[in-house]
């Protein structure tokens, strides 16, 4: 699969980087890690032109001679956004015009930045070409005038960053053809939750993996493996070291990894604490994977270590605060001693399943008109709409595509009931599922 390009965004306090990252992301929560050396203005979206999907990253004001304090921390992690991105979208404010810090910043992007796109921001009302021309000082090419706020000249930054980014389609697997297709597995969570002895649990107490070398930020790593005779793969977002090294308080935390692994895989497992709560940031993870369409299994881990009332007080919010990974199966795991993970695999290949099964569209029809006859859609105003037939759109996950008249009347719980029926029917464990609806054009509607 297709690795997602990213694109970061860079610049000196003030100059716009927020408001374009909310534009670029269509305003989405943001999946902000707040966790040591990662600071709170370091934040990671997922944003789209078109049917092409990409990764922004949103870092805090560059100041590049930062030696202390808060700057040198949000330095630091610029730097480190820096060589996560395929393309650095240098902002600059065509209102104040260029600066000293604007030079400082540029001249450090040369040296370390694969390619910078520079963008000058907050151009409305004004002459673009003449406000941009001073900036052809800074030695990063072409100037491109922009307004992050009313979102002029967006889209044509977002086509020239992934010019050459985008255009490789995802290629099919070999084994496809030649057996078994490896089900791509991406184990992904919060720091400490025990990605890794999870990992290293799957693969084997003899197997040593270390990848902790430069350039292997950027990319999640893949490590095949076989279970029970079927092909698997591993798409790393711990950072493994050698088993002996592997603590809790080591194991790394990228959220880019994190993100590109969720696109990458067929099959994510969200692995949860028995002794931690359920964060905000385990719902956000939760939250992309149902964005990008994932099958799920949820798991609590160290579940061996939990008394009683904690085991409960998880259950409890795990139903109150997750509520929407109700079609996901729910496994209680000790990766440490092995219990559980037989169950776990189980779910993996039953949500794999799920998510690439095939609807014949005579069957998804029968069951769409069962579930009219029991419960009909409701009227709006003097209308009501029909639902005629029902056909399969895609796959990981499966789209389900209704067919009729007045389909945009239909409400969003009606909506919800059909996805329910549908799941109910076809036995759709462990993956989303999507309704979407097309409205026969009205062959009167342009007579008068």
């Amino acid at each position: 699969m297709a690795r997602l390009p990213v694109l970061a965004l860079v610049g000196r306090p003030n100059v716009g980087k927020s408001t374009l990252f909310n534009r670029l992301t269509r305003s989405r929560s943001a999946l902000v890690a707040d966790v040591p050396g990662l600071t709170r203005d370091r934040q990671y979206g997922r944003g789209r032109l078109g049917e092409v999907p990409f990764i922004v990253v949103d870092s805090g004001g560059f100041e590049p001679v930062a030696r202390t304090g808060i700057a040198a921390q949000m330095a630091r992690q610029t730097r480190q956004a820096v060589l996560e991105a395929d393309v650095v979208v240098f902002i600059v404010d065509g209102r104040e015009g260029l600066s000293p810090r604007d030079q400082e910043i540029a001249a450090e992007l040369r040296r370390t930045a694969q390619r910078v796109l520079l963008v000058v921001n907050k151009t409305e009302g004004m002459p673009r070409e003449q406000v941009a021309a001073e900036f052809h000082a800074l030695g990063l090419g072409e100037p491109l005038a922009v307004s992050a706020a009313h979102g002029d000249g967006v889209r044509e930054l977002v086509e020239i960053a992934l010019a050459g980014l985008a255009g490789d389609d995802e290629q099919p697997d070999a084994e496809a053809e030649s057996g078994p297709r490896r089900v791509r597995i991406a184990i992904v969570g919060r720091p400490n939750a025990g990605k890794s002895t999870l990992i290293n649990t799957l693969l084997g107490e003899e197997r040593v993996i270390v990848f902790d070398e430069p350039g292997t930020t950027r990319d999640a790593v893949t490590i095949d493996f076989e279970r029970g005779g079927r092909p698997y793969a591993l798409i790393d977002t711990a950072g493994l070291r050698r088993r002996g090294k592997v603590t809790d308080t080591i194991e790394k935390f990228s959220v880019l990894k994190t993100l590109q692994a969720i696109e990458d895989c067929h099959v994510c497992v969200l692995l949860l604490d028995a002794g931690e709560q359920v964060s905000e940031q385990d719902a956000t993870i939760a939250g992309h994977v149902l964005e990008a369409g994932r099958a799920l299994v949820l798991a609590v881990n160290k579940w061996d270590l939990a008394d009683a009332p904690a085991r409960q007080r998880i259950k409890d919010e795990i139903d109150r605060k997750l509520y929407f990974l109700r079609f996901a199966r729910l496994h209680f795991v000790s990766a440490r001693e092995g219990s559980g993970i037989g169950a776990l695999m189980r779910s993996v290949d039953e949500a794999y399943a799920a998510a690439t099964a095939k609807l014949s569209t005579p069957r998804l029809t029968r069951s769409l008109h069962e579930a009219v006859e029991r419960q009909a859609p409701p009227r709006r105003g003097a209308i009501r709409p029909k639902l005629r037939y029902a056909h399969q759109g895609g796959q990981n996950p499966p789209v389900v595509v209704i067919h009729g008249s007045a389909l945009d009347r239909v409400p969003e719980a009606y909506r919800r009931y059909l996805e329910a029926w549908f799941r109910e029917r076809f036995g759709l464990v462990g993956t989303p599922l999507r309704i979407e609806f097309r409205s026969a054009a009205n062959p009167y509607a342009e007579r008068g």
